[in-house]
């Protein structure tokens, strides 16, 4: 009984060591790895590091040709709510442009844009940002871009496909949604008081705590958010109605507002090119506009954003090596970068 009893402790002790150098080692492993990460970046200062990596995607024929030197076309994938946390947004289109333009891309390989689109738009910023980003592109490096509406293409999509030379529709796509909404606002300031909960406000300036929802609203304190938001509708307008020649101004403002359409109802009054159509369809009148042959070989790539979970994790600031963990409580205040969008928003029943 006493050699069994020594057995157990001494099998417990093994396997507490076992344990032991399994941890130790893991950590000297990340440790090196940390050293050999800072090591590399503090060697290559001069180097830009692409921010996107290559997918292939089919070409009109089903094919995922690969070559070095092949005519691409680039596919921009609009998807999602444009400027949301962790979404579609400038910064993201700004390394995809970036990055077309270098690497295996490099060479002035890239000849033309499919806007791939599917959202239902998002804030004001990021959507005449990237439509601006796109433009400025066609432009300089003169080339077609082209849009598929695959989905969705509502408010801040059709911003952005206002950058596109002609649209395509799919059948089961949705279009329009012309319109700029800021809110909504509310207020709660009656139930407070009805608890007998009273909120104080310290402010400088006036206005500065306009639509607080602690207090009774004065009389047209909202009115340069009014003019505000009617800024940005007339600008929106205004694109969309110059990059789309049939669509008529009057009508738009008066008729279909922020109204959604059938693809070919959005045909006949102008916000698309042609519908229904397909993805093969719009590729291959993007071919011909960029003076690419289908029959030879030529690549269609999508530029997807790296994971950059290593360097974040071995980031001089990560909490591995500072120890230190930072706490954030969001108080649900307003942003008004979020809170302006042109962004489609169906009453649910």
């Amino acid at each position: 009984m006493e050699f069994q009893r020594e057995s157990i402790f001494i099998s417990a002790l093994r396997s507490f060591f076992r344990m032991f150098f399994a941890v130790s080692g893991i950590s000297l492993a990340i440790i090196a790895m940390s050293l050999l990460y800072n090591s590399i970046a503090d060697t290559e200062t001069t180097t830009i590091e692409a921010k996107t990596k290559i997918k292939y995607l089919s070409d009109a024929n089903g094919n995922r040709e690969i070559s070095s030197t092949s005519p691409v076309i680039l596919q921009l994938n609009v998807h999602g709510v444009i400027g949301g946390p962790k979404s579609f947004d400038s910064e993201r289109v700004e390394n995809i442009l970036l990055d077309s333009r270098t690497g295996t891309l490099k060479d002035n390989r890239v000849k033309g844009i499919l806007l791939h689109m599917n959202t239902p738009g998002g804030t004001v910023v990021d959507s005449d940002n990237i439509y601006r980003m796109i433009k400025d592109y066609k432009a300089h490096y003169k080339v077609p871009v082209y849009a598929y509406v695959d989905g969705l293409c509502a408010s801040g999509g059709m911003y952005i496909a206002s950058s596109a030379d002609k649209v395509f529709a799919g059948p089961a796509s949705t279009i329009g949604s012309v319109g700029v909404i800021l809110g909504p606002f509310f207020n709660i300031n009656e139930t407070l008081t009805k608890i007998g909960v009273v909120a104080k406000t310290i402010s400088e300036g006036i206005d500065k705590d306009m639509m607080s929802p602690f207090r009774p609203w004065k009389k047209d304190e909202d009115a340069s958010l009014q003019a505000l938001t009617a800024y940005f509708y007339e600008q929106f307008v205004n694109i969309v109605t110059e990059a789309r020649p049939n669509l008529d101004k009057q009508k738009l403002i008066n008729e279909y507002g922020a109204n959604v359409f059938d693809p070919i109802t959005a045909q006949k009054i102008g916000y698309v090119d042609s519908a229904p159509a397909t993805r093969r369809e719009t590729l291959l009148a993007l071919l011909k506009e960029a003076d690419i042959d289908p029959t030879k070989t030529y690549q269609v790539v999508e530029l997807e954003p790296k994971s950059e979970w290593l360097s974040d994790l071995f980031n001089a600031n990560s909490p591995l090596f500072t120890g230190k963990i930072e706490h954030t409580i969001d108080t649900g205040a307003p942003k008004l970068r979020e809170q302006i969008s042109y962004l489609y928003q169906p009453m649910e029943n």
